[in-house]
Parts: structure tokens; C-alpha cells; sequence
């Protein structure tokens, strides 16, 4: 009888010394959001920008591949800062990190996919309210972009409240980090566009896309082995 109990129980072990860490996101002191093995051989840092058609199309096509052979196996830490660029932009960042850490990934991947969706009604939307928009706090002007374009809807099929939602968009703290991490992007390090990624603290210069970045990622991991 023991025996049958064997198989089991090292499997068990085996699940336990082999975590897949693409479970594991902390938040930075900055606000940053970072997913995988602290560490990790290669810490990889993506800037940002919800309204950058690069960016979402970044999120889709890297989602599988990256997080699956490398951040999962503990390869790779991926380290999300934002790049802001306009106030839209700004009330997407904020409404990502509703929930907290746990639900960052999920929010932001549902901001990407709906891009389109939301970002077609900016144009018309700051046509006919851009100038009521500027005159009102930032706190109000936040709620009113993202009732004016549907940010609060995708929020809302995530399982927020509205009133969870006008917290995230108003929340002082996070406004502040989402900013500082905006000015550290453009002014002190100055990208030049988003996505733009650091591999191990180092610009990588004239990527944006999946298939460019991977033989870097592959190169950084495969490094000292």
C-alpha cells in the first residue's frame, strides 16, 4: 500500500521545487508593477503607454511566449513602468492598478484589448468636452474621461464598482506615482516612443515588437550558463 502513495507525493515535490512564476508580482516603491522570480537572470522593464497602438499590440502578441518560456520557468522578471502621454492615458494607468498588484496584469490586458473600442470615442469626445474637461479638478476631469469614453464599462466588466472605480481615478498616491514615473520616462531618461524596454538596465534601442526583443531576452538569459 505505501507504494501507491509514492508517485503522488513526488509529484507534489516536484510541483513545489518548479513554481511558475508568472503568480508572483509585487509592487516597486515607484508604483512600478513587476511580475516573476525576484531573482530572476534578466530583469526586463517595458515603458508603457495605454493609448500606443504599439504597446497593445506588444501585450497580444507577446503575452504567451513571454510569460510561458520565460518568466514562468524564473528566466526573466518583466517590470512594467508607465509612460504617460496625455490624460486619457493617464485615467487608463490609474484605472489599471485598481484592485491592487494581484489584479495589475488583468486590467491591463483588458484596457489593451479594448484600445479601440474606448480610445475611437477620445477624438469626438475632447472635440465637444476637451475645454469643460480642462476647466474642472483633476479629480473630476478624470471621472469624466473615463465615463466620456467607456473606461469606467471595461472596469465595470472586470468586476468594479463605480464607486471602486472614481477611488482608483481620485486616488492621490497613485496619481502621484503614475506622474513621477511619466517624468522619469520622458525628461530623465527620455525615451523617444513607447514601448521601450531596458534589459538588465540597458536600453534597447529601436525595438518595439516581440520578434526583435526575443533574441535579446534569449541571448540575456542564455548568459554565464
Amino acid at each position: 500500500m505505501p507504494r501507491i502513495w509514492l508517485v503522488p507525493t513526488a509529484l507534489a515535490l516536484v510541483a513545489a521545487a518548479s513554481p511558475n512564476w508568472t503568480a508572483t508580482v509585487r509592487t516597486q516603491p515607484s508604483g512600478a508593477h513587476v511580475m516573476g522570480n525576484p531573482a530572476a537572470r534578466v530583469k526586463l522593464v517595458e515603458y508603457l503607454s495605454y493609448t500606443c497602438g504599439h504597446c497593445a499590440h506588444f501585450a497580444t502578441e507577446a503575452k504567451q511566449a513571454l510569460r510561458q518560456n520565460y518568466v514562468a520557468k524564473g528566466l526573466v522578471s518583466v517590470e512594467f513602468r508607465n509612460a504617460v502621454r496625455d490624460r486619457y492615458d493617464f485615467a487608463a494607468a490609474l484605472l489599471a492598478r485598481c484592485g491592487g498588484a494581484g489584479r495589475f496584469h488583468g486590467n491591463t490586458e483588458a484596457l489593451f484589448a479594448a484600445q479601440e473600442e474606448w480610445l475611437s470615442k477620445a477624438p469626438a469626445f475632447e472635440r465637444d468636452n476637451g475645454a469643460r474637461v480642462a476647466a474642472l479638478s483633476i479629480n473630476d476631469g478624470l471621472k469624466a474621461i473615463a465615463r466620456g469614453v467607456g473606461l469606467d464599462e471595461i472596469m465595470v466588466r472586470r468586476g468594479f464598482t463605480q464607486t471602486q472605480i472614481d477611488g482608483c481615478l481620485t486616488a492621490k498616491a497613485e496619481q502621484e506615482k503614475v506622474a513621477a514615473m511619466a517624468n522619469e520616462a520622458w525628461n530623465s531618461r527620455k525615451i523617444k516612443g513607447t514601448p521601450f524596454f531596458l534589459i538588465n538596465g540597458a536600453p534597447v534601442e529601436g525595438v518595439g515588437n516581440w520578434s526583435g526583443l526575443e533574441p535579446r531576452l534569449k541571448s540575456a538569459a542564455m548568459a554565464g550558463k
